[in-house]
């Protein structure tokens, strides 16, 4: 079994308005997942250095990130990033570029978990929905272009409010969903913005989202999850 999570931290700002990574560290730890795809982990100005102090993660969780060396201090790249459990091996990982009108990618890594190979791909798509519908078929365009064919999991904040229209089904063509429910606003959620997508070798044996009391205060998304089991 598989546990994969994704959670847009917000820079490590709560609900109450401060910046606290040691909650966002709290809110990781609780989700005990193998992989996390994270959104928005990076400062927003400036230097765009992590969130979480990166020796917080060393010191204080079982996760290590997967190197992306996009940006000195930084975590992810435009804000994404994936953490592992320190037990994983990082095969290959690469930084996807995607069209835009502001700066935005996704990041991608080939993993060994227990000896089963896994591909992970984590985005935070854009507010427009035209340029969400060109940046999930570029993301599908490079997936199709890469070498291999593992199971695969893509995951994140994809902004898209409709159930199964734009972006939403342009992956659904070859991916099933996971049903994690809402997930935007933590305090009260309303819409379901953060998705769980898997190819046809993974099954999912279960999923939700992450609503600990610590949860509903550290974001305004709560972290999202999946059990996934590869097939045959």
């Amino acid at each position: 079994m598989i546990r994969v999570a994704s959670y847009n931290m917000h820079k490590a700002i709560g609900t109450d308005r401060r910046r606290r990574p040691e909650r966002t560290l709290e809110v990781l730890n609780e989700l005990r997942a193998d992989v996390v795809a994270l959104q928005e982990a990076d400062r927003r100005f400036g230097a765009r250095t992590s969130a979480i102090p990166l020796h917080m993660i060393e010191q204080h969780s079982d996760y290590k990130p997967v190197p992306l060396d996009a940006r000195s201090g930084s975590l992810g790249w435009h804000g994404n990033a994936l953490l592992v459990k320190k037990s994983v091996e990082v095969l290959e990982r690469e930084l996807v570029h995607l069209p835009s009108l502001e700066p935005r990618g996704a990041v991608l890594a080939d993993l060994n978990i227990d000896g089963t190979e896994l591909r992970v791909v984590g985005m935070h798509l854009d507010l427009s929905g035209l340029w969400r519908r060109r940046q999930a078929l570029a993301i599908l365009a490079h997936l199709e272009r890469r070498k291999g064919n593992p199971p695969t999991v893509l995951m994140g904040d994809l902004n898209e409010w409709s159930a199964n229209r734009g972006c939403i089904r342009d992956f659904g063509q070859n991916h099933s969903f996971a049903e994690c429910g809402r997930s935007f606003h933590s305090r009260r959620p309303i819409a379901q913005l953060d998705r769980i997508m898997v190819s046809a070798g993974l099954e999912i044996v279960g999923s939700g989202a992450h609503s600990s009391a610590t949860a509903r205060r550290a974001s305004d998304h709560l972290p999202i999850w999946a059990e996934l089991r590869p097939r045959g």
